[in-house]
């Protein structure tokens, strides 16, 4: 495995070696801009588990999911659209380890449609969906997500664990789940559990604890474990990766013990999401006007909550940068409130959970220059929306040096082609 590093400045000209004045006169603003070459060493450090599962609702965009899959990177699917968005990209079910997993807490029809007719296994969240497969697709495996009783995370939100969490099976239904794949023809072979975002060691011990327990309570059809995801990337300067080395060993372990006492091979898998693409996206917008407002100043931009939603739902912290129109640079800055241009009061970049508005100290800058909203690969674009009847923006890869489009800008068009007015 590789160790991490990041550095975050207040003035950016450039993105992977392209001017960001290039970018947005080339693309237009908003835009998000992805570099590949940061993913492919994210991936590269997660070498050592056997199967690195991205879980795709981080950022889902097909050319990005190709690019995965062509770098060995096996997918995690949550939903009808996440399961068509894999099978577009080249990911197929029957492979080994399996291209594709259906990963959630409920079956909604589609969903199980396509995991049948593709032949895709499935990560049961809920017992009721052992019994939904059971019913149409007796003699399949499956694996179970349990929910250990405890979680972690940065907010309440993101906390997947616990009794307040609705995700899982709860660790005590590990033998009625039994009972019904028992009934239902089904065996389990996998075995997952996902706690939160955010790791420490002493959590993570316990997770690992936890994971052996389960396993041992199933029995000897385990022939995987998945570790989850949630590892942390630094948003801040004073943030820390997790040791991966020591992540890993701690996984290794357990699952040494597991085959020590089934007597066969255990696959260990990774499932991460924003680990892998966070720190490659940018969302580059423009200040459209700058006011006083009694105490605040405000830089004002064309991008709004509804392209990056992570700070009104989290109050999540991202670093900001400033690029000059004219690629100048100032030592002058200023304390600023960075907004959005919809019609909420929360639209909101510089904000904490609970939305306390916050100031940052920023570069001076013009209505016309650029401000770029860094670390915003994971659950950026993904969870953008038509709020407002904003369109939602293109996203562009950097590759090679190259910069290429992988989804233009929505138009008046994409935004209606869906409505109609009755007679």
């Amino acid at each position: 495995m590789t160790s991490a590093t990041t550095s975050f400045s207040t003035q950016r000209n450039e993105i992977a070696g392209h001017s960001v004045a290039e970018i947005a006169q080339r693309f237009g603003t908003p835009c998000y801009v992805y570099d590949w070459a940061s993913i492919a060493r994210r991936i590269a450090d997660l070498s050592a588990f056997d199967a690195i599962r991205y879980a795709q609702k981080a950022l889902s965009n097909i050319a990005i999911l190709d690019r995965m899959r062509r770098s060995g990177v096996v997918v995690d699917a949550v939903s009808a659209g996440e399961i068509e968005r894999a099978l577009r990209a080249g990911f197929v079910a029957n492979s080994h380890p399996s291209g594709i997993v259906y990963t959630a807490d409920v079956f909604d029809r589609e969903s199980l449609e396509l995991v049948v007719k593709h032949h895709i296994p499935v990560n049961c969240g809920s017992p009721d969906m052992i019994d939904q497969l059971g019913a149409v697709a007796p003699g399949s495996n499956i694996a179970l997500r349990i929910n250990p009783g405890f979680g972690h995370g940065h907010s309440q939100k993101t906390n997947t664990g616990g009794a307040q969490s609705k995700h899982g099976i709860w660790h005590t239904a590990i033998d009625e789940c039994l009972i019904r794949a028992d009934r239902n023809n089904l065996c389990v072979t996998g075995m997952h559990m996902h706690i939160g975002s955010g790791t420490d060691f002493e959590h993570l011990a316990q997770v690992c604890v936890a994971m052996e327990q389960a396993c041992l309570e199933v029995g000897r059809t385990v022939k995987t474990i998945s570790a989850g995801g949630g590892l942390p990337i630094p948003y801040k300067a004073e943030q820390t990766y997790v040791d991966l080395e020591q992540y890993y060993q701690l996984w290794h372990a357990t699952r040494n013990r597991l085959q020590d006492k089934f007597g066969h091979a255990i696959e260990l898998e990774i499932e991460p999401g924003r680990y892998l693409v966070a720190e490659s996206g940018y969302l580059i917008a423009e200040i459209r006007a700058i006011k006083a407002m009694g105490e605040n100043t405000f830089y004002l931009l064309d991008a709004g909550f509804n392209d990056l939603a992570r700070p009104i739902l989290y109050g999540a912290y991202h670093p900001i940068s400033v690029a000059h129109r004219d690629g100048s640079t100032t030592q002058l800055e200023r304390e600023v409130v960075v907004g959005g241009p919809l019609c909420e009061s929360g639209d909101i970049f510089t904000q904490e959970e609970g939305g306390f508005v916050s100031r940052r100290q920023l570069p001076a800058a013009s209505v016309g220059d650029y401000l770029i909203l860094e670390v915003a690969g994971a659950y950026g674009f993904a969870m953008s929306s038509n709020y407002n009847s904003k369109y939602r923006v293109p996203e562009v890869l950097i590759e090679d040096g190259q910069l290429k489009e992988i989804r233009r800008r929505e138009t008046a068009d994409d935004l209606l082609r869906l409505e109609t007015i009755p007679e």
